[in-house]
């Protein structure tokens, strides 16, 4: 007899089998408590809220948009908490440009942590740019000459959306013209030689507002115009890896023009420090994820209310896929914090996460 049968053995003489006894009593369960799976409806003229509260029946990763959309309302409605939003991600390029400007601009957000590359493609699209619908391969090619004749055409693929090449030298033109000259002029309120990333989105913002308006450009100034007239800050913390960190170092040989990589994390340390309550949505990993949690490390608090959309497993122990709760351990979150995470595309998560929690706030 193995020792497992042994202590099986000796649990049912105890009577801790949790099998029924033959008379009708249930066992005693800890961890059981009757809530019964329900079934989602999806119906004719159902709103997006409606279809999430019903996720909230079922189980596996619709009981997860449920409860991300619970916590997000919740996050929303709460006058008194600062909102940290974290973009990572070709969410520009990918069409969801319109959904942050609007929480910006309606007040949802109150601060931005986003790459150099949403930036650049929002600036874009703020001065006239487009990008278009594409495809990930050419049947009749092989995956490499697919990209290879898109090479041919100046054309670059951001998976199955395209952006003609030339976008890149009217975005060059605009921050040489329109954004690097005021910050080379205007050094930052302290008087120094360099300038923070936030003051350079900041008038990234303000000059896609102007051109936007000054050429009558039909699509929005989107997220970097909508944050400036609004007054929320945007980091950067990994300007570099963009083509507007690029430009930006292209510019600084020849010009009075330096970028202060430190200079932002006073600012938003002193936002989450006087924050009554804070919360995160984290779109997304990466350095933006990591630069918005990591900001509660040097605060006495922490995050009140966190909802992260990722598609990385935590099993590799990347950061993009690590979890809230490993985040707790941390002291990232407030032990008692409000956390969900969803497992999925975040060009379909997002839009109906943030469709959801405004329908319930507003």
């Amino acid at each position: 007899m193995t020792d497992s049968d042994e202590e099986t053995r000796d649990a049912a003489a105890d009577g801790d089998d949790h099998r029924d006894d033959g008379e009708g009593h249930e066992p005693h369960r800890e961890e059981f408590h009757e809530d019964p799976v329900g079934h989602t409806r999806a119906t004719a003229g159902m709103t997006v809220s409606e279809l999430v509260d019903g996720y909230g029946d079922a189980g596996i990763g619709a009981a997860s948009v449920n409860e991300a959309g619970d916590v997000l309302a919740e996050m929303f409605a709460n006058e008194d908490c600062t909102v940290f939003l974290s973009l990572a991600g070709a969410m520009v390029p990918a069409g969801m440009r319109r959904i942050v400007a609007d929480l910006i601009r309606d007040g949802y957000v109150d601060a931005l942590v986003t790459t150099g590359a949403n930036l650049t493609h929002d600036a874009i699209e703020a001065i006239g740019g487009k990008h278009h619908h594409g495809r990930t391969h050419d049947p009749e090619k092989s995956l490499r000459e697919h990209d290879e004749g898109l090479r041919d055409e100046g054309v670059d693929r951001i998976y199955n959306v395209y952006l003609p090449q030339e976008h890149f030298a009217e975005f060059e033109g605009h921050l040489r013209e329109e954004v690097f000259p005021a910050l080379e002029a205007d050094p930052d309120a302290d008087g120094g030689d360099a300038v923070s990333i936030a003051d350079l989105t900041r008038e990234l913002g303000r000059a896609n507002a102007e051109v936007n308006e000054r050429d009558d450009i039909p699509e929005g100034p989107g997220v970097a115009a909508a944050a400036y007239e609004s007054d929320v800050p945007i980091y950067c913390p990994a300007v570099q890896d963009s083509v507007l960190g690029l430009q930006a170092w292209m510019y600084a040989q020849t010009a009075d023009f330096t970028l202060d990589a430190l200079a932002d994390m006073t600012e938003l340390t002193d936002l989450a420090f006087e924050s009554d309550d804070a919360g995160c949505l984290l779109v997304g990993g990466g350095v933006p994820k990591n630069f918005t949690l990591q900001t509660m490390l040097v605060t006495p608090r922490a995050y009140d209310y966190a909802v992260q959309i990722t598609m990385d497993p935590e099993a590799t122990g990347g950061l993009s896929g690590a979890t809230l709760e490993e985040a707790r351990s941390w002291g990232k979150l407030e032990k008692d914090a409000r956390n969900a995470s969803v497992y999925g595309d975040a060009t379909v998560m997002l839009p109906m996460l943030i469709a959801a929690a405004r329908d319930r706030v507003e």
